[in-house]
């Protein structure tokens, strides 16, 4: 009797899975006890990294992301002269999981800095305009860099977490403009944000959707989307990260969840840092 082959066997193991997954989710359940549309506890802390400007960490679960800001003064973009702008980086660690391997960020790691700069971005969190010292000569650049630290599936809603607090509660040095030149005052300020859009992650099976999947679910999925929302319902972002079709009516459903998942979110966030939007 010959053996199976590892990709039958992956392949047989993961069907048996998704099989368990779809029949938990046709009775309203979920691997760990969810509903399937239950975010798992989010904790946020921030002041973590001493000598960067602004950092957070974010606990979804036992999915752990930091993030660091540090800002320099730099040149606007030629065709943004009036404005300041920001960059975002994102590693997976190696430690977080054996998935993840080392050297330079993978597509992974550029797909999750591009979720969470489209959802800033796009939104216009951050007025940049305010971050100009001398149009086309001189303003702020701030560089929003996140670690995944830990995996246990859907690494971007609290990413985008992550970033928003770090921002919130970063002290970025302020220069002020003295005979044309650039000067550091010693002093600092804190960035005032626009808005708060938060993103909710969404995994299909079968026809059946979940919310925020965890890592056991996330390898079974046909397909997932992420939907990033602000505070006035608008939809900031949509990045559907993998291959598979999402029928109209379930697009609809899942977009009227994600902004009631953003704002349960959002309220966790203004809590967390005792803030008032």
């Amino acid at each position: 009797m010959s053996a199976i082959p590892p990709q039958s066997k992956k392949s047989l193991i993961a069907g048996i899975v998704q099989e368990k997954i779809y029949n938990l989710l046709q009775q309203g359940k979920r691997l760990d006890g969810r509903s399937p549309v239950d975010l798992r506890p989010i904790t946020i802390t921030t002041g973590i990294v001493e000598k960067a400007d602004g950092s957070s960490l974010v606990s979804l679960g036992k999915t752990k992301i930091l993030v660091g800001i540090k800002t320099e003064i730099g040149t606007p973009y030629p065709d943004r002269p009036k404005e300041g702008s920001f960059t975002v980086n994102a590693e997976l660690l190696p430690l977080a999981s054996i998935g993840f391997e080392p050297g330079p960020p993978d597509e992974r790691g550029v797909e999750l800095a591009r979720v969470v700069d489209r959802s800033i971005r796009e939104s216009k969190a951050i007025d940049l305009e305010k971050l100009c010292l001398i149009e086309g000569e001189k303003a702020y650049i701030l560089f929003i860099d996140i670690y995944v630290l830990d995996y246990d599936g859907n690494y971007y809603d609290p990413s985008v977490i992550a970033a928003l607090a770090a921002l919130v509660t970063a002290k970025i040095p302020k220069y002020e403009v003295v005979g044309g030149k650039v000067q550091k005052t010693g002093e600092y300020f804190n960035l005032k944000l626009q808005k708060l859009p938060f993103t909710t992650t969404f995994g299909l099976i079968r026809g059946k959707f979940l919310v925020d999947p965890q890592l056991e679910e996330e390898a079974a999925l046909d397909v997932s989307i992420i939907i990033g929302v602000d505070q006035e319902g608008n939809i900031v972002s949509i990045q559907k990260n993998s291959p598979g079709l999402i029928p109209e009516t379930i697009l609809e459903q899942l977009i009227e969840i994600a902004q009631e998942k953003t704002n349960a979110i959002r309220n966790k966030f203004c809590e967390a840092l005792n803030i008032v939007i």
